[in-house]
């Protein structure tokens, strides 16, 4: 079934590196994966993995050091014309993580929406550019008053909206989503990827999904990857990565989510992660299908071992 879906995005051995200080920092160190049309992959680490990176990558914030990513199968990286760059631009959008820095204190809300519209000529004229404004408003939950107003009269729900519409101004097929709730409160951040998750079945969107927090990663996306020190270390659907959780990364950052249950709290036992417990001296760690659709990054004797363990 997969070798019939279409890979929106691929990105293949993908390296970034930074040099501070005389140092180099492994942001991305080989990272491969795909992401299908119309699915949600979500990625998830603790800060400093690699994830914000990766998207940042991917939409070409960030040149890559090495590797390829491909949107369709054309590469994003590498020279490009500047109708080429204009073309990915309105393809890909990102929704940033603080809704309070993202948007220009100094623009109304009209303005920061249809700065997108107006980059690409979307609109025929003043009239059809603020009934696009009003309808995209709309769409994420807003209404039409909203338009004249400034960023700082909103809550950061409604900044995050506003963020939103600018994304969706126009009418991108791939959206990365750079942990998009994690400045917000609780209470909001399920209406947000509610707003997510409706604005994808309406539109046909393809999202990458960032985020620390895997209960919410969980609820949104079909597949996850799981990154570690600039590695993807574990890669499965969503179902399957919760039921069966196989790097002892992955089950330490599962083993640390709270549930709403005392009993439950009262005997959850944290799983500590030590890379020491890797023994790759003699041998680098490769991505390797422990069961159907589920990869992990491991040497030979952790492959016989987890394939053991799980068949």
């Amino acid at each position: 079934m997969d070798n019939k879906r279409e890979k929106i995005i691929e990105i293949k051995n993908v390296k970034q590196f930074f040099k501070t200080n005389g140092a180099v920092i492994k942001a991305i160190d080989d990272v491969t994966f795909h992401i299908y049309k119309g699915e949600t992959f979500g990625l998830v680490g603790e800060s400093g993995s690699g994830k914000s990176t990766t998207g940042r990558t991917i939409i070409r914030l960030y040149d890559a050091t090495e590797g390829e990513v491909l949107f369709k199968g054309e590469n994003v990286h590498g020279k490009k014309s500047r109708a080429d760059l204009k073309r990915f631009n309105r393809r890909m959008q990102m929704i940033f993580q603080d809704p309070y820095a993202s948007l220009n204190p100094r623009m109304t809300v009209a303005d920061i929406i249809a700065e997108g519209i107006d980059i690409h000529g979307l609109a025929t004229s003043k009239a059809d550019r603020m009934k696009r404004v009003y309808e995209l408003l709309e769409t994420v939950g807003l209404n039409r008053e909203h338009a004249n107003r400034y960023p700082h009269e909103f809550s950061g729900g409604q900044r995050q909206r506003i963020g939103i519409a600018r994304a969706l101004a126009v009418e991108p097929e791939f959206i990365i989503a750079d942990e998009p709730i994690s400045a917000l409160d609780v209470s909001i951040q399920a209406q947000v990827v509610n707003l997510l998750k409706k604005l994808q079945k309406e539109r046909g969107l393809t999202y990458l999904f960032i985020a620390h927090d895997l209960s919410m990663v969980k609820y949104i996306s079909d597949r996850i990857g799981v990154m570690y020190h600039g590695k993807i270390v574990e890669l499965a659907e969503s179902e399957e990565l919760y039921k069966s959780p196989i790097h002892p990364y992955t089950q330490s950052l599962l083993s640390a989510i709270p549930l709403p249950d005392p009993d439950y709290e009262r005997n959850r036992k944290r799983v500590v992660y030590d890379p020491a417990q890797h023994n790759y001296g003699s041998e680098e760690p490769s991505m390797r299908e422990i069961c159907p659709n589920h990869w992990v990054l491991c040497s030979e004797a952790e492959y016989r071992k987890y394939q053991e363990i799980h068949s």
